[in-house]
């Protein structure tokens, strides 16, 4: 039995995607592999959101090729992902040491390349063309093969429209294709057998699912009937999606959080910067009043929920005044964490053109003042826990200290505590007893379990 190992670069959808592709070798006959040192075939799955992710992963492959391969010299190495796509046969021509290279629209003909490359009808492959009704094939879950799960991702559609002139995503993933609800559906209760409780939708922009396809129906958006529909299924006790965009924010969706007790009241909205001059060049489609109005409403209707955000610093001719904007919208909208980025150029984006490039060294110097204000306000906020009782789904070991359990409250906070191995999957109560480093530790003994 041949085996294979994938390793994930980005984000979320990428991490579904490596999860589908490894669920589809499996049922082809492979196994899958605990390290790149034993595996038969090693695949890298590729972010291209900026050029240090991209390096990361020729960096790793030439390292593969150049040491592994040593001791296996029939190993098959690959690119997947948005790398791939951007890229394609170029890899291969740059990288003569790599066997083959999978796009975003072909993950699910992954085992139909390996096959041809193991059965000597193909040497090299590089297929990156678009697919119809491939926003329809990854469905794969590998619950059964890799132990209990008691949360999962669905992937609900791909590709952007959107095309910020700083995003290269829009052409490593195409433009939008939404599946249907019933095929959405049926996953999630397929899942909900297995005794996944809890489900995170996932797309580029997962507001804007289903907007050609479905249309808004008694005032309620496509994204919103999905909320719905899964709302109903049972066994399912908890909802998350990312990422939105704030222009999918309408007040079916606010009402939503209102309305629905299992969407969890936690919100990822990227705002990018707080400056409406920047927000015009990278084409974003709001201001920072309009993303502001979002967040009041949201929390009009769950005073407690959990938002945070993405930031990029640097963007080109982002000016002394521009950046503070951004630090007076941090300071307003009380982010409770946010991912913050420097400016990156991609190639072939409009922002990659732009004059006004920012010297590294003040995209640094920005990025650490930035942080150091997330992370002041994230402390007095996370601090406000202290004392109170919250409820956590039971996730597994703490990746840092595996003696503990680590779960995930409504808000989207991870709280860490001392706990049994029967307490995983379970929601259950703990009381806060610290607060750490966007960290909150809990004490479930205080409640009476053990």
């Amino acid at each position: 039995m041949r085996s294979v190992y994938i390793k994930t670069y980005g984000c979320q959808m990428n991490e579904r995607d490596s999860e589908a592709v490894a669920a589809q070798l499996v049922a082809d006959g492979y196994s899958i592999a605990p390290s790149e040192l034993v595996a038969d075939v090693v695949l890298l799955n590729t972010c291209s959101v900026r050029d240090n992710a991209e390096q990361k992963a020729i960096g790793k492959m030439q390292n593969l090729a150049a040491e592994v391969r040593k001791a296996r010299p029939n190993l098959v190495l690959g690119f997947m992902g948005c790398m791939a796509q951007s890229r394609g046969k170029e890899l291969l021509d740059d990288l003569p040491q790599v066997d083959l290279v999978v796009g975003t629209q072909k993950f699910h003909r992954t085992g139909e390349y390996l096959n041809d490359i193991f059965s000597g009808k193909r040497s090299r492959i590089a297929e990156v063309a678009e697919e119809s009704g491939s926003e329809a094939t990854i469905k794969e879950h590998l619950s059964d093969a890799a132990g209990p799960s008691f949360s999962a991702f669905v992937s609900i559609m791909q590709g952007c429209n959107q095309y910020c002139t700083f995003c290269i995503v829009p052409y490593t993933r195409g433009a939008e294709r939404s599946r249907s609800i019933d095929d959405i559906v049926d996953e999630c209760r397929t899942l909900a057998g297995r005794g996944v409780k809890e489900i995170t939708l996932l797309g580029q922009i997962v507001t804007s699912y289903g907007k050609r396809e479905i249309g808004v129906k008694s005032g309620h958006s496509p994204f919103v009937q999905l909320l719905d529909a899964i709302h109903d299924i049972d066994g399912i006790q908890r909802i998350r999606f990312t990422s939105p965009h704030p222009k999918g924010y309408g007040d079916d969706l606010a009402e939503a959080y209102a309305r629905l007790p299992k969407l969890c009241a936690s919100a990822h909205i990227p705002v990018q910067t707080g400056s409406n001059r920047l927000l015009k060049l990278m084409h974003r489609g709001y201001t920072r009043e309009r993303f502001l109005s979002i967040i009041q409403k949201l929390r009009e209707v769950k005073p407690d929920i959990g938002v945070t955000t993405d930031i990029i610093v640097g963007f080109p001719g982002e000016s002394e005044m521009d950046f503070e904007e951004t630090l007076s919208l941090v300071r307003e909208a009380q982010f409770d964490n946010a991912f913050i980025f420097k400016y990156s150029q991609r190639r072939d984006t409009p922002a990659a053109a732009m004059s006004g490039q920012l010297a590294e060294e003040v995209k640094e110097k920005r990025l650490d003042q930035l942080l150091q204000e997330i992370n002041r306000i994230g402390a007095i906020k996370y601090e406000r826990f202290i004392g109170k009782q919250v409820r956590i789904l039971v996730e597994g070991p703490s990746r840092r200290n595996p003696a503990r359990l680590t779960g995930r409250t409504e808000c989207n906070k991870i709280v860490v505590f001392e706990g049994a191995p029967r307490h995983v999957g379970e929601l259950m109560d703990v009381k806060i007893t610290r607060a750490g480093s966007f960290t909150l530790y809990g004490d479930p003994a205080i409640l009476g379990v053990d």
